[in-house]
């Protein structure tokens, strides 16, 4: 077996432009994912200090 450590110090090598677009979609879409579940979700430390408040009051 080869020691894949050795490649490390390596010059990096240019990703084909295809590859680099899909990946860059990808992330892009897991990011609008995650903003859409926080916009669609409850914040529970938001919910739980306003019930502690209102229950002050």
């Amino acid at each position: 077996m080869e020691n894949p450590f050795k490649y490390i110090n390596q010059p990096l090598k240019e990703v084909p432009p295809e590859l680099k677009a899909k990946v860059m979609h990808d992330i892009a879409m897991a990011k609008l994912l995650m903003d859409l579940a926080v916009l669609f979700s409850y914040n529970i430390g938001n919910v739980i200090d306003s019930v502690v408040k209102s229950r002050k009051k």
